[in-house]
């Protein structure tokens, strides 16, 4: 029987191990935590006969494998995967050991700095809607290797379509995805501690891309503009561009781009529908819109099940998401914009003037256009978190005093009501502008709480 790590007992760690499992081989799974959560984990996995490591930092000395698989969480450059690499060890990501299950079907691999859940989400709807298998996971909270164990075994997968949400790291460490269809939404300086700089980040969004048998890029979007002007990666002469400034916005053939033009969706040729059948508020929502389009229309959906998906989409938990409303005031999680430009693009889409929650563990990035945000739109800012001192000194060196350090959600959601009667605010926003791991163990969980608390304390 083969041995296989797998490095990582995440979600996506978990399904990696049991799909390995299910096709023969012996699996041991390493992880350097040691929490009760694990223990259970670790309790359940025994029973299936999986081996589980815990409180451990994975080498190929402790853990003899052929196959090493990593889950998106862990860096790719710990010394454990740099020595299995150099020995020859076949050392995977999570994403794709399910793409060697699932690649008999086309995906639409979707990536960027910010606009992917809410892109990806949407595409699935309205593939969904056209009556098309086509689930959505990976980046977006379902595992890739779930969708491969649901399937069954790949000469007999049950798939239309594969709708996956890329991060960098499952990119990163998945270097075999060819999409039939690749999706840019945005690029901005992000996960750069992990990286280290703008240019490997980069290059690693560019894999896929340059990977995708068809190519959509968003044209408003300005690193991308400019990687498309220069050519910097191969870009097909028929890659797809869109932009919510009309036809003169689109930087490649505009017989080939999506526009929005006198209030509709449309292309050179056709109108597809009309733009505010997307019920999210903001111009970054019209450009998610644009790009889902495109990748339906690539795959040859027609016109009516776009609208229908479109008019009957929800939006996306923990992305501008409405909470309640008390006393007149809006309470929107936002617990997904983990980095400045998110930030900076959720407050500048809610109404304002606007009480905002903001913290948690900081980022390396450049936080001029959401100061200015928070000083054109932010009536108050409650910061809580690792990045409460810094974020105070950053607002006190921009002239905005309107600020308190109240550590944690329950202090900011509790200080909100009446922060929000005294400066006559229509919004409560979580936007944190920061990763959640200081507090909490990923951002879904914090949107939780802030739910949970809002739910609770408002009535």
């Amino acid at each position: 029987m083969p041995n296989a790590a797998v490095i990582g007992l995440g979600k996506s760690g978990v399904a990696a191990a049991r799909l390995l499992n299910r096709d023969g081989w012996q699996v041991t799974v390493s992880d350097s935590g040691d929490s009760a959560d694990l223990q259970q984990q670790q309790q359940e996995l025994g029973q299936e006969g999986i081996t589980v490591k815990l409180g451990d930092r994975f080498h190929p000395d402790n853990i003899p494998a052929e196959r090493v698989v990593v889950s998106p969480g862990v860096p790719w450059d710990i010394p454990g995967l740099v020595e299995a690499r150099a020995r020859g060890i076949e050392t995977i990501g999570e994403m794709e050991l399910a793409w060697q299950y699932l690649k008999q079907v086309p995906w639409v691999g979707i990536t960027g700095t910010n606009g992917k859940t809410t892109t990806t989400a949407l595409i699935a709807a309205i593939f969904q809607t056209a009556g098309l298998k086509a689930p959505a996971f990976g980046n977006i909270g379902y595992a890739a290797c779930e969708v491969a164990l649901e399937s069954g075994n790949a000469a007999a997968c049950p798939l239309d379509w594969a709708i996956a949400e890329l991060s960098s790291y499952q990119i990163e460490a998945s270097a075999a995805i060819t999409p039939q269809i690749g999706v840019w939404t945005t690029f901005t300086p992000d996960h750069l501690s992990r990286h280290k700089t703008l240019e490997a980040y980069y290059d690693i969004k560019a894999h896929l891309l340059s990977q995708s048998k068809q190519q959509v890029f968003n044209g408003d979007d300005p690193y991308l503009r400019s990687v498309g002007q220069k050519k910097l990666f191969p870009i097909s002469e028929a890659a797809c561009w869109t932009s919510v400034q009309g036809k003169d916005g689109l930087p490649g053939n505009p017989a080939l781009g999506f526009y929005i033009e006198d209030a509709w969706v449309r292309t050179q040729d056709e109108l597809i529908l009309p733009a505010n059948l997307l019920r999210m508020p903001g111009s970054h929502n019209q450009q998610n819109l644009l790009m889902a389009v495109a990748a339906a229309r690539l795959a040859g959906i027609d016109k009516g099940a776009i609208a229908e998906a479109v008019a009957t989409f929800p939006g996306v938990s923990h992305r501008l998401e409405h909470i309640c409303t008390w006393q007149g005031v809006d309470y929107i999680n936002d617990s997904k914009a983990t980095n400045y430009d998110a930030a900076e693009v959720g407050l500048s889409a809610v109404k304002r003037p606007a009480i905002l929650i903001a913290g948690g563990a900081p980022k390396i990035g450049d936080d001029t256009a959401w100061m200015q945000a928070i000083q054109q739109r932010a009536a108050f800012v409650l910061l809580i978190g690792e990045a409460a001192p810094a974020f105070a000194q950053r607002l006190q060196e921009v002239g905005y005093s309107n600020y308190e350090i109240v550590e944690t959600m329950d202090q900011a959601v509790q200080r909100s009501p009446e922060l929000a009667r005294q400066f006559n605010a229509a919004v409560v926003l979580l936007s944190p502008a920061c990763a959640s791991f200081d507090q909490y163990q990923n951002f879904e969980q914090r949107g939780e709480h802030f739910r949970q608390l809002c739910q609770s304390i408002l009535g």
